[in-house]
């Protein structure tokens, strides 16, 4: 039996160690994070410390007003330069609190900024093989609720863990040769508060992470209800899936109210003991002003100054469970910056590179295998596939074929697990990743709309394209009679989704930025798929525009476009099983044709 018990409070000892060392990492690498700010954070304290330091000085006046008017009788014409002193410091004080607050807020807004930037990148260079992996609302949360988490801990919490230890110095500094007794007593107690808040915040620590582990999951059930909804309405399930959704919210509630509750609980304690803190100060000097074992006027300064010297700490054990709200949401963020990534295998030389697909090519891939994280089996197995510029190419086969995968793997969202593509001989990893994309234009099946207008939408916040190039390219696509029809023309707002327009006017959308960005390698996920006949028709005229005098991967969904293709390559189970054009594949009468006769009937 003793044994058992052993092992648990072994392992309990472990992660409470390992806990503490993920915080107090997580702790250095946010102050880390401060310090790209440049000066705000030490302009912050400096601000902060001026302001409170000030205290001693408005307290020292005071003391000597009261002191001079009613015992030394003076008259106000005497303690007119001492009041004057204390209206100065009171403005002085008002400018520096300002100022520290206005640096706090800027401070908290560049970091918040930094690291947002820093993940996005992060994600955006992970790529899909990691989004696959994901819940979208999971990571939404983490970007948006949980950086704005680390605002307190930027702008408030952060300044004050300093300001708790530079304030109460300075006033010992001070009180000890004025009243060593005193000084005894600020010594002895003021350690109090933050034992007790170290004590409540390891209590609240786990209460902690899991309401910010309920809210992901809210935010994540949120957005993919949203997501589907139309999906649930026609399968019926709604109901079940609100009764879900309420289920999680009621978990996130229970959660945060018990972080209250503690938060409240904390509060009180806390005041409490500062309270009593300062109680012990005023007995002691009260004691000793009886028995005129002190002058008033000193003894009137300790007192006024003793709240000052407690509220620094106070201060910031209010703030904490706001600081280790941000801290637990720093976790997650480091989590995903830390993930790691496939380097390139050679260096990047961007200066001296021009993009290969603006001239003739030969794109080879060679044994080519890749493997989601997390998958048993290989998505792709053993791949071998050669590209000539100025053909155009479809890939045919099942749904979760690898078609798709294999798109990625040349815009190089991916890197393959074992063989390489080559280009020209050259691995594509040699090139520069932006510098590679700049020469392929990836049109989805199911394109994204942004909640703006419709020349960012086809444009894509890219400054260098004129008004008058996105509407060239929205009369390639065959959107003039759209264009003309809306309101406010390209600024015309198409909300969230691109709720404006219908299914095929989002799919030339997309023809249209493909048309806008003209590069000369087009990978097409087949945008005419799921569309009545009109218009397809309507699609496949502006798709065979786009696709003229450049080389194409299609993912073909109907015939009209496989039989267009100068080479089919047929795909299952992540294996090329047969290749060839059109005709040649339908002597063979093989995968090729059942998956011929399963197009025809959805046709």
């Amino acid at each position: 039996m003793a044994l058992p018990f052993f092992c648990r409070r072994l392992d309990l000892t472990n992660r409470i160690s390992s806990g503490k060392i993920e915080r107090m990492n997580n702790n250095v690498r946010l102050i880390r994070q401060a310090h790209t700010a440049g000066l705000l954070l030490p302009l912050t304290i400096l601000f902060g410390f001026a302001a409170g330091g000030l205290v001693v000085l408005q307290s020292w006046l005071l003391s000597g007003v009261i002191s001079g008017v009613f015992l030394e009788k003076q008259a106000l014409m005497q303690v007119v330069p001492l009041l004057r002193g204390i209206l100065i410091v009171l403005l002085a004080r008002v400018v520096f609190t300002v100022a520290n607050e206005t640096l706090a807020g800027a401070l908290a807004v560049k970091v918040k900024t930094d690291l947002r930037d820093q993940l996005l990148d992060k994600i955006n260079r992970l790529g899909p093989a990691f989004l696959k992996g994901e819940r979208t609302g999971e990571l939404t949360t983490t970007a948006l609720q949980g950086l704005d988490a680390l605002d307190v801990y930027f702008s408030q919490f952060l300044p004050q863990i300093l300001l708790a230890v530079i304030l109460p110095v300075t006033i010992l500094v001070i009180v000890f040769p004025l009243d060593p007794l005193t000084g005894v007593v600020f010594l002895v107690t003021a350690p109090v508060i933050p034992l007790f808040m170290v004590l409540i915040g390891r209590m609240s620590e786990s209460h902690t992470k899991r309401q910010w582990t309920a809210l992901s999951r809210l935010g994540a059930y949120f957005l993919d209800t949203l997501q589907g909804l139309s999906t649930l309405m026609i399968l019926g399930r709604s109901k079940d899936r609100a009764g879900e959704l309420k289920a999680v919210s009621e978990r996130y509630r229970e959660v945060t109210l018990t972080v209250l509750r503690i938060t409240f609980l904390s509060a009180f304690v806390l005041e409490l003991v500062a309270t009593i803190s300062m109680a012990v100060v005023a007995v002691e000097i009260g004691l000793r002003l009886l028995y005129s074992r002190i002058l008033f006027e000193q003894g009137f300064f300790i007192l006024l100054i003793a709240p000052e010297f407690y509220l620094p700490m106070r201060n910031l054990s209010a703030r904490y469970h706001a600081g280790m709200t941000g801290l637990t949401a720093a976790r997650r963020i480091f989590e995903l910056l830390d993930l790691p990534e496939q380097k390139p295998a050679f260096d990047t030389r961007e200066s001296q590179q021009t993009n290969p697909f603006y001239k003739p090519f030969r794109l080879v891939a060679r044994e080519m295998t890749f493997m989601y994280p997390g998958n048993s089996e290989k998505t792709l197995d053993r791949i071998n596939l050669e590209i000539e510029s100025g053909k155009h190419y479809a890939l045919v086969g099942e749904s979760g074929a690898g078609k798709s995968t294999l798109a990625q793997l040349l815009m190089q969202f991916m890197r393959p697990d074992s063989g390489a593509i080559m280009i020209n001989g050259v691995d594509i990893c040699e090139w520069n990743v932006e510098i590679w994309r700049r020469g392929i234009s990836w049109v989805p099946q199911k394109p994204a709309m942004f909640n703006t207008t419709l020349l960012e939408n086809v444009r894509l916040l890219n400054p260098e394209r004129s008004r008058e190039e996105v509407t060239a390219a929205l009369e390639k696509a065959l959107l003039g009679q759209l264009l003309s029809d809306l309101p406010a023309g390209l600024d015309t707002q198409l909300m969230e989704g691109g709720a404006r327009l219908s299914g095929g006017e989002a799919q030339r959308v997309a023809l249209a930025r493909a048309f806008l960005k003209d590069s000369p390698f087009v990978l097409m996920d087949e945008p005419t798929a799921h569309l009545d006949a009109e218009l397809e028709k309507m699609l496949l005229i502006a798709t065979r525009e786009l696709l003229k005098d450049r080389t194409s991967i299609t993912i073909a969904h109907h015939l009209s476009t496989v039989q267009a293709a100068d080479e089919i390559f047929v795909m299952q189970h992540g294996r090329f099983v047969e290749k060839g054009t059109h005709p040649v594949l339908l002597a063979v009468g093989g995968e090729y044709v059942r998956l011929i006769h399963a197009m025809e009937d959805k046709e």
